[in-house]
């Protein structure tokens, strides 16, 4: 389902994300990271769910160092949630569906 969201790199974040139209939750992942294959498929839902209201991406912060190391991001998953090129929401670590919906359901609400 991977056509549900979009994969974003060092290269195409600013294109992608920080010029937005409209509100992007970015998923910064990694392959060996074992939280974040368990939070993959709850994420791909709620990118079905969200469809329209809010564009989801994802980057693999082992292949895209810099945009992670800018923004602070320490541990992963990390779920950042952007609007108007600027950070608005941020969620860390593996989190039930219903506590990312609530999350997403503050900015998607004023987008």
């Amino acid at each position: 389902m991977s056509g549900a969201y979009v994969t974003v790199t060092d290269k195409n974040f600013g294109e992608q994300v920080l010029q937005a139209d409209k509100p992007v939750i970015v998923d910064f992942w990694a392959p060996w990271c074992t939280p974040c294959l368990r939070m993959a498929p709850t994420f791909e839902k709620l990118a079905g769910e969200y469809a329209g209201k809010v564009t989801f991406a994802k980057m693999d912060t082992d292949e895209n160092p810099q945009t992670q190391i800018r923004l602070g991001i320490q541990g992963i998953p990390t779920m950042i949630i952007f609007r108007g090129g600027k950070e608005v929401d941020r969620v860390v670590g593996l989190v039930p569906g219903e506590v990312l919906k609530r999350h997403l359901d503050g900015v998607s609400s004023h987008a």
